[in-house]
Parts: structure tokens; C-alpha cells; sequence
């Protein structure tokens, strides 16, 4: 079918699903939405609406008509997590994107806009990674498992325009941070877990903090409130097959850092590298040349990131304990 449609601004008062409004790019994106005027917002935690359930997201769909999806749901995790537990990456990850896409696609859903994450790149894709890289190349090994669910996904959305004709897009972030982050030890990602470990550091007057691998790979990060502003963006400005890669366009060395987040704890004690764990893909930049020609770039620096997302945590951090 041929796709009839022109991007444009949604309708403020129409309903507008979050799968997974609680999470670290969920709640950024409703909190963008609330401050954008959206009236008729609809979120539900798991313990309310089980995503894996088919029946039960079938019927949420035909219950609540919503004329707009963002799925920002998704099991998540670190190089550990994502090593120890592959089954459930895989699979939990794929039910939940069957799942609401395909009542999306029953219940005529407008607006679809799918996230994915940077991790479906090839583990030696050429740099900054363009979007033309996916299925280029063998995947980190570390993460494939939540990887090829999010390839899935992109495929899901890609077979549904081709099928359906239906203006559904797809995003795949860069390394994402901020409020409502997972700072959990076994469970976080790399930013989240320096932050946690620095603040430790520092409240012990520890000497020194070792950190895994040797510091060499270069990372990308995004704050989430710049990510929540790209999506909102790509719903009102963009309509193609292809996934389109959100980022800043610059990278730092997991070394830097990790001296930027000493610096904003205020931890002043000896860093250290374990070079006998894994460094995950040596690097990870995103071409983001699609985005920014489109009219959206990032507004907030790393620095700036890092700062706000420290006090988040010491505000937070009873409660992310308990």
C-alpha cells in the first residue's frame, strides 16, 4: 500500500498510550507531553497492564483507542545483566513488541513511533554509524539477545508500513541517561553505575575506585530530556521506513568519562581499570547527520547532564534503595 501521509502536529487532545511511562525514556517522554500541552495522556504500570499478556494488551487497546503510541517499554540492562540472562532479554523484549504493535495495528493507531537502541549496530560498524549500517555486520556479543529483539521491532514497524500502509517510525537512541535512571549494582548501565559508584566512593572518603575494562572505549551519551524532545519531534516532523538514529554526534572515552563524574560527585581519591572485564564495542557513535538536517539537535552538554542527573540521585537514593 502507499503511504498517505504528511508529517504534522498531533492533535493535543487525542489519546496518547506511553508503554512504559515509568521507565528512564518513558517518563521523560511524558514529562516532555505534559509540558507540551497533552491532555489525554495514558500510562499503566506493569502491576496494572502486563505487556507480555497478549489478551490483556488487546483489550487495554479496545478499551482505550489511543490515537498515538510511543514503545518506550522494554527489559533492560548492563553488559552483566544482558550476559546472565539472554532467554529473557530475548524474549521478554519480543512479546511485549508483538504485542502492542499488533493491537496498535487492530485498534488503528495513527502515530506509532517505536524505540530501539543503538546496540543493533554491527560490533564493528564503520564510524559514526549510519543508519544503512544495520544487518551489515555480527553484533556485540554481549547484548546480541536485546539487540535482535530490537532489530525485530524495526523489522515489525518497516512490514507494517509495507503491509498497511501505516505511518509508524522508529528511533534507536544512543546511550541514554538521567532521571529515573537504574542505579541498581547488577542492573545498571555504565553512566548510572559510575555515578552510584563515585557517590559511594566519596561518602566513605574511599582512597580509590576501580572501574571494569581499561577505559579506552568511546561512548555517545544522551540526556533523556533531549531524547524525550527527539521523539516528540519525529512524531510531528519525519515519516519513513528506515529507524532514525538520535544522538549528540560526539563521543568521550568511558575514561573521561568517568573523570567527569569523579569531578561532579566530588570524589578526589585514585582511579583505577580492571583490564581482565570485558570493555563491550571498542566504539559507539551515531551518525545522526538524518536527525539534525531534519532540524533537531541536542541542547544539553554532558557536563550539564551528568550534574543534574548526580543530584537526582542524592535526592533519590533512599528511595532507589529500598
Amino acid at each position: 500500500m502507499e503511504l498517505n501521509y504528511s508529517p504534522r502536529p498531533l492533535d493535543r487532545d487525542a489519546a496518547f498510550f506511553v508503554a512504559g511511562h515509568l521507565g528512564l525514556v518513558g517518563s521523560a517522554i511524558w514529562r516532555k507531553l505534559e509540558a507540551e500541552g497533552f491532555s489525554h495522556l495514558i500510562g499503566r504500570p506493569s502491576s496494572d497492564l502486563d505487556l507480555t499478556d497478549r489478551s490483556s494488551v488487546f483489550e487495554f487497546f479496545k478499551k482505550n483507542n489511543p490515537r498515538y503510541v510511543v514503545l518506550a517499554a522494554a527489559k533492560v540492562g548492563g553488559i552483566l545483566a544482558n550476559s546472565e540472562y539472554p532467554v529473557d532479554f530475548l524474549s521478554v523484549n519480543l512479546q511485549i513488541q508483538l504485542n502492542v504493535i499488533d493491537a496498535a495495528r487492530e485498534y488503528g493507531v495513527e502515530r506509532l513511533l517505536f524505540l530501539g537502541s543503538s546496540c543493533i549496530y554491527p560490533k564493528f560498524a564503520s564510524q559514526p554509524i549510519t543508519e544503512e549500517s544495520l544487518l551489515t555486520g555480527h553484533l556485540e556479543p554481549t547484548n546480541d539477545a536485546y539487540a535482535i529483539a530490537k532489530i525485530a521491532g524495526i523489522m515489525h514497524v518497516q512490514a507494517v508500513r509495507r503491509q498497511y500502509g501505516l505511518p509508524w517510525i522508529s528511533a534507536m537512541p544512543t546511550n541514554l541517561y538521567g532521571p529515573g535512571d537504574n542505579f541498581s549494582p547488577t542492573g545498571s548501565h555504565v553512566l548510572p553505575a559510575l555515578i552510584r559508584r563515585y557517590e559511594e566512593a566519596r561518602k566513605t572518603d574511599a582512597a580509590s575506585v576501580t572501574n571494569w575494562g581499561t577505559g579506552s572505549p568511546r561512548r555517545e551519551f544522551l540526556h533523556v530530556d533531549d531524547m524525550a524532545s527527539a521523539c516528540l519531534f519525529l512524531l510531528e516532523n519525519y515519516d519513513g521506513p528506515s529507524q532514525v538514529n538520535v544522538g549528540t554526534g560526539t563521543d568521550v572515552t568511558i575514561k573521561e568519562l568517568a573523570e567527569i563524574v569523579a569531578d561532579s560527585v566530588g570524589f578526589q581519591g585514585e582511579i583505577l581499570w580492571d583490564s581482565s572485564k570485558p570493555d563491550g564495542t571498542p566504539r559507539k557513535l551515531l551518525d545522526v547527520t538524518k536527525l539534525s538536517e531534519a532540524g533537531w539537535s541536542a541542547s544539553i552538554s554532558l557536563e550539564d547532564g551528568i550534574r543534574s542527573t548526580v543530584e537526582w540521585y542524592r535526592q533519590n537514593e533512599a528511595r532507589l534503595r529500598g
